[in-house]
This record gives C-alpha cells, structure tokens and sequence, in this order.
C-alpha cells in the first residue's frame, strides 16, 4: 500500500486525484494540504500522517517549499505545478538525491509526455523548430510549464537552426518569441484554450507539427499522476517529464 499526501487537496485536480486514490485498492490517502483541510502545511501533514509520496498540486509560490518539506522527511514527490526556475530545480535535484527519493514534475497527461518524447526524436532529424504555447487568457506564467519542459528537452538535443540570426531582426525583437533553453518559444494567453503545446519542425520543403492539447476535464492529468506514484519506488532525484517513467 503506498500512503499518499495531497497539498491543494481541495482544489481543481487536487480533489479529483484524491477521488481516484480513496477509489485504487494499492493507494492509501493519508492527509490532505489546504487552507480549509485539516493541515494547512505540509509540513505538519506529513510530521502528523507519515506518508510515501506527496502529490503537489498547488501554485508555483509554495511548491518548491512544499516539495522540499517532503524531500527532507524521505518522502517521494509529484509535482504538477508550473513556473519553477532552473535553480528551483537544481536545488530540489540536489535536496532529492542527498535524501535519497525521486521527485517526478510537469504536465501529467499521457500526450504531453509524450509530445517530449517525440519532439525529442524529431529534433535528431530536423534541424530547425519552434515552440507554440497556448493557454488560457487567465494563466499568469508564460512560458507554461510544459512548453519550458520541451524546450528543454530539445536542447538536450542540440540547438535549432535560425534563418536570420536575432540580433539581425528587423522591427520588434518581441515578435520572435522569447529564447528559452535555446528555442523561441511564442505563448498565446486567450480564452477557450486550457493547454495547447505545439513543436513546429522543419527542413528544406518539408515540416512536422507535433501537438499536444488537454481539455478542461482532470481526467487525463488524474491517470498520469498515480502512474507517477506507482513509478517512484526506486527512483532517485528529479524526473522532468511523465515520459521517463513510461515503458
């Protein structure tokens, strides 16, 4: 049995995780995080209900402490929340691995792990590419998470090739995206879009696109974040993407 702590427990996804692990038999809710539960820390969650894994979905102000809170009691961490820095998460690598306990982040849904996975193995191949990020009009972090992940991830790969390099644009820089890990990346803040992340690749007379869209159910997510906890056992350190835990 894998005893589970959710922080934002009461929140859009965090509810419905906590639905569908009071409904798996090998999962054991043991407490809950959030201004109106019984814990309003987690800290104090975990001190009172030890716990195997935190599932962190609250808002990018408070996941890294959260995160770090369970790290340094060797409990295991999934964590959903975009906006981290780089140094954010070095430092939750650093804190993990001296703790001995993995901490997996990023967009839970099958199809964004995926589109890493993908994105990953196109840019082996074609040498130019940029990233589309579509959110809704309210999301205040731009680039969103996941778009950030697959820039990332292609910069593992190497760098895209630029037709005219930026510092020769003419006009508004602004209207090249922003540079992120290496690749443009261009957010588009509107309403009717939940997520929407989209790689555009392309050679000489040809292009791929490779999109990756999420709807406003939480079902998706929900699926993805108990494969990450059933996954954990073992691991240690960060995971950046569900793509690393799937076979």
């Amino acid at each position: 049995m894998i005893r589970v702590c959710i922080a934002g427990v009461t929140g859009w996804m965090g509810r419905a995780v906590a639905e569908a692990v009071d409904a798996a038999p090998d999962l054991e809710l043991v407490a809950g995080v959030s201004r109106s539960a019984r814990f309003t820390s987690v800290a104090d969650a975990l001190d009172a209900a030890p716990a195997d894994v935190l599932v962190e979905y609250t808002n990018a102000s408070i996941a890294k402490c959260n995160a770090l809170a369970a790290v340094d009691r060797r409990v295991h961490v999934v964590m959903g929340p975009s906006g981290l820095s780089d140094p954010d998460y070095e430092e939750i690598d650093r804190r993990a691995r001296d703790r001995g306990v993995a901490v997996v982040s990023g967009n839970f849904t099958v199809t964004a792990g995926l589109l890493l996975r993908l994105a990953a193995e196109a840019a082996r191949h074609l040498p130019a590419w940029e990233v589309i990020d579509y959110a809704t009009a309210a999301k205040v972090e731009s680039p969103s998470g996941t778009a950030r992940d697959v820039a990332e991830r292609l910069n593992g790969v190497r760098a895209p090739a630029l037709g005219v390099p930026l510092a020769q644009t003419r006009g508004a820089l602004e209207a090249r995206g922003a540079t992120v890990a290496g690749s443009q990346i261009h957010s588009l803040r509107l309403p009717s879009f939940t997520i929407s992340t989209e790689v555009v690749f392309a050679s000489d007379g040809e292009r791929l696109s490779i999109r990756h869209d999420s709807s406003e159910k939480p079902a998706p997510y929900v699926a993805g974040t108990l494969l990450a906890i059933r996954s954990l056992q073992g691991q240690v350190g960060l995971i950046r993407g569900l793509d690393r835990l799937l076979s």
